[in-house]
């Protein structure tokens, strides 16, 4: 296997029989393989766009295909075979239709790559096989690494915003014109270019993202209620209980409504407590509290939960033996010999969790606060703007982004300590489990630390930072603003390519720079938008304090 598309990676990639994320040898060619497939299927719904033949099952498969290569989703190669053999079989129905009712085009058969001519194989060895012919190391072979970098980071950035968009769709949220788009640049990557005809490629994701995760947004908001500040508990309660981890609301949503009355409290983990702020979410009185942090404590954190766990879309880990029998799993995310649920009736989870002790008494109540979404901060936003015009804040830091395992990550600890008494720390995502339990005050009568939500909700800091910026007459870059980014999956990649295409500068990103960044691309970014890699607190809090 070859894979370097998670922070946690060393330079050099996984290049081993189990990668970091704990993805065998297997799972990771077979997502290399499904990937060639959905570029295959893409290759024939771009040529036939806009036609009745590009059938809505092509839209779900490349959507969901791209969000289930995403690290710590997909884990189970047998899932994946099958998901593969479904990707060929459209394949070949598309390629039939296209040949019957299309004029061809003459292909430069020199500069195609060939992925719509994959076709399954029911041969693990020989599936395999072909999954390490069109690894990423021997595109390097071909190409170079600047530019087999640069073509995934396109990749990786469709990654991230088909999940959004995957969300989305869950959620009976479509649109047509992103579908297309990322169809289109699903094609352009079947061919070869140019580091200077990419480029322009990778911003036209990021400005794909944008759209998705406004449209993502949009069905949070009109199907749970915008987000509203919100205190909820971050210590458990006596009694029977089911943990859910993931970012799907749509699973918690139904999650809830089908333990009514059963006696048992729901739990979040992750980037679930963000639900606490919904309106209709946190109306259920069973929706109890958040336990635990971020994804990479779960072994410990699931192994100490005395009831049933649901593991909703991505950042599932290796379940230990503790609690493999009381793990389940939703949507695209699956773990070999972990039971799925894939109808959303989750009874065998309610069982599990009758049949699990609960907790035995009542911890002591303690409670932080939630859902400072756009709508709920730009409902102050006059108070806001009165208190930086008065010099009550200084400075606006957005502290957010992946949380992950690897070593330097309490950088961001440190930063968000280290902030003065008059700036407001806006976070998301679960990059903010370092430091959201900790008191920050208030300052201008508000609290200091905001927490916007999941990673799904990035959206949402940047329509507060381009609304801040429109109410002082200025753009973005000239707020007093500092964005400090942690990443470590494809979503952040896709957010940062947002970020980029929106023409935000001096973002400064850590604790480690992507791996498939050669440096030139990276001269590239620091010469075009001055991004950054993180340094010390100090070094870098002058220089944000400074601007």
């Amino acid at each position: 296997m070859y894979c370097f598309q998670c922070e946690q990676t060393g330079k050099g990639g996984c290049h081993t029989t189990v990668g970091i994320c704990g993805k065998s040898n297997e799972t990771a060619v077979f997502q290399d393989v499904l990937m060639f497939a959905l570029h295959g299927l893409s290759y024939y719904a771009n040529k036939m766009r806009g036609t009745e033949y590009v059938k809505p099952e092509y839209k779900r498969m490349i959507m969901e295909g791209l969000f289930t290569t995403v690290t710590n989703v997909n884990f189970d190669p047998e899932r994946l075979k099958m998901i593969i053999k479904a990707a060929s079989d459209m394949i070949a129905e598309a390629k039939e239709n296209y040949q019957k009712h299309f004029t061809h085009i003459n292909e430069d058969t020199v500069r195609l790559r060939h992925a719509e001519k994959f076709v399954y194989v029911d041969d693990d060895e020989a599936l395999f096989e072909f999954g390490d012919s069109i690894s990423i190391d021997k595109r390097w072979e071909e190409v170079g690494k600047s530019v087999t970098g640069l073509e995934q980071l396109i990749v990786y950035g469709l990654k991230g915003l088909a999940a959004y968009a995957d969300h989305a769709y869950v959620l009976n949220y479509k649109d047509e014109v992103i579908f297309d788009e990322i169809i289109e640049v699903m094609d352009f990557l079947n061919y070869e270019h140019t580091i200077a005809e990419l480029v322009p490629v990778a911003m036209k994701t990021g400005e794909i993202n944008y759209k998705a995760m406004e449209l993502l947004d949009k069905a949070h908001n009109e199907i749970f209620g915008s987000p509203t500040p919100t205190s909820f508990r971050i210590t458990p309660i006596k009694g029977k209980a089911i943990l859910i981890s993931g970012h799907d609301l749509k699973d918690l949503l139904e999650l809830l409504k089908q333990t009514e009355g059963k006696g048992i409290n729901i739990y979040t983990h992750g980037e679930m407590l963000p639900a606490h702020g919904y309106p209709e979410l946190n109306k259920y009185p069973h929706l109890a509290g958040n336990y635990g942090g971020a994804w990479q404590d779960q072994q410990k954190e699931f192994n100490d939960f005395p009831g049933a766990i649901l593991m909703t879309t991505n950042c599932i880990q290796k379940p230990k033996d503790s609690y493999f029998k009381r793990i389940f799993t939703s949507g695209v995310v699956a773990w070999p010999d972990v039971d799925h649920i894939s109808n959303m009736d989750f009874t065998p989870v309610i069982e599990e969790a009758l049949r699990q002790p609960g907790f035995i008494e009542d911890a002591e109540e303690k409670r932080i606060l939630t859902g400072f979404g756009h709508n709920a901060v730009l409902g102050v936003a006059d108070k806001v703007i009165d208190a930086v015009k008065e010099g009550k804040i200084k400075h606006f830091f957005l502290i957010g982004g992946c949380d992950g395992a690897k070593s330097g990550r309490n950088y961001y600890t440190e930063f968000a300590q280290q902030t003065p008494q008059d700036t407001m720390i806006l976070t998301l995502a679960c990059g903010k489990f370092r430091f959201n339990k900790l008191d920050f005050g208030e300052v201008a009568g508000l609290p200091r630390l905001l927490d916007v939500g999941q990673c799904n909700d990035s959206y949402s800091a940047i329509k507060i930072a381009i609304a801040l910026s429109e109410a002082f007459g200025t753009d973005v870059n000239s707020l007093p603003l500092s964005m400090i980014i942690s990443w470590y999956e494809q979503k952040a990649v896709a957010v940062l390519l947002t970020l980029l295409y929106l023409g935000i500068k001096n973002i400064k990103l850590g604790p480690t720079l992507p791996a498939f960044i050669e440096p030139d691309i990276l001269n590239f970014l620091v010469d075009t938008f001055q991004i950054a890699p993180i340094t010390t607190v100090e070094a870098d809090m002058q220089e944000c304090l400074s601007r």
